[in-house]
């Protein structure tokens, strides 16, 4: 029961109604004098000058008790129960450092990833980009105007594609400093579903939408709400060309958003594992393992939840639920 985050107040308290005292402090010195650290009791002393009786517990650390004198028989019991608040203080500090050297661990497996991923994912796009710039100003080959615009497009696309990476690395890094901005109000669900299919450009117009003008509006931050159903689209067309479906509609908590795709699916087993950032099952769009943690992350900040679920007949059906504006 030590090992309890309440040990230490629990046993302030007990310590207090045992000898029947009206206060009782566990009293840390600082630079500039003493802090409570747990106190019970209106009486409880903030100095150890205001104790009738005070013993230490360790390196600048004193229990002090107000109320009345204790007998020498009850100072006895204060010194094992003294004991006691020791090994409480000793077993949080050692739970503290636990703690930060697991966040430790934590910040630098996602460290390690991020610079496997600048290795690779960002190095990819730019190395398109080099090279059909090399080609174009290549000044001993005479190139078709076929030929020029195809260097342009790739490098327009893998421009693009870089944008989008460094974009999904600010954003992990927002939600994980808990820094990101919302601005939560009523947004109509038809109108962020059809902006988020035009940010797709051509490819958006294959996405099949069912959903009724009754389809209620719902609580949210439309541009990360339109980003997040973007991001979700756009990932179910790499898996499942032409065949993918939004549909949305009204659920006792709120409203459902559904992007229903028909490729490969995901195993029960995997569904946790793809929302954790750099996690990929596979290389279909590329990318740094960021846009399922990213989406999960914004709708989060919203209020909602994303879930992933079987489609019938095989693939993956990934479900918006955000609550619905009254």
């Amino acid at each position: 029961s030590l090992a309890q985050p309440t040990a230490l107040p629990e046993l302030v308290r007990h310590l207090r109604t045992t000898f029947g005292l009206s206060g009782a402090s566990l009293l840390e010195r600082d630079g500039t004098g003493w802090t409570r650290l747990e106190a019970d009791g209106a009486d409880a002393p903030a100095t150890p000058e205001e104790a009738v009786h005070t013993r230490e517990v360790g390196p600048g650390l004193v229990l002090a008790v107000a109320g009345r004198p204790l007998r020498a028989a009850d100072q006895r019991v204060l010194a094992a129960l003294t004991s006691q608040v020791a090994d409480v203080v000793e077993t949080r500090r050692l739970q503290e450092e636990a703690g930060r050297a697991a966040e430790l661990a934590q910040a630098d497996e996602v460290r390690t990833a991020l610079l496997q991923a600048v290795s690779h994912d960002l190095r990819t796009p730019l190395a398109g980009i080099k090279a059909s710039v090399s080609s174009l100003r290549h000044g001993e080959i005479a190139w078709s105007e076929e030929d020029e615009a195809e260097f342009l497009r790739t490098i327009e696309e893998e421009a693009d594609h870089l944008d989008a990476l460094v974009a999904n690395l600010l954003d992990m890094s927002r939600l994980q400093a808990g820094a990101l901005p919302t601005t939560i109000a009523t947004v109509p669900l038809h109108d962020a579903v059809l902006i988020a299919l035009d940010s797709l450009g051509p490819r958006g117009r294959d996405v099949e939408v069912e959903m009724g003008e009754a389809t209620p509006a719902v609580r949210a931050d439309q541009a990360l709400l339109e980003r997040v159903i973007g991001n979700l689209v756009d990932n179910a067309l790499h898996v499942s060309p032409g065949a993918v479906r939004v549909e949305a509609g009204p659920v006792p908590a709120g409203v459902d958003l559904r992007i229903v795709d028909h490729g490969p699916g995901i195993a029960v087993a995997d569904r946790e594992r793809v929302f954790q950032p750099f996690q990929r099952l596979n290389d279909h769009g590329g990318g740094v393992g960021l846009g399922l943690a990213i989406a999960r992350g914004f709708l989060e900040a919203m209020d909602g939840e994303l879930v992933l679920e079987d489609t019938p007949g095989g693939g993956t059906t990934a479900v918006i639920r955000l609550p619905r504006a009254d």
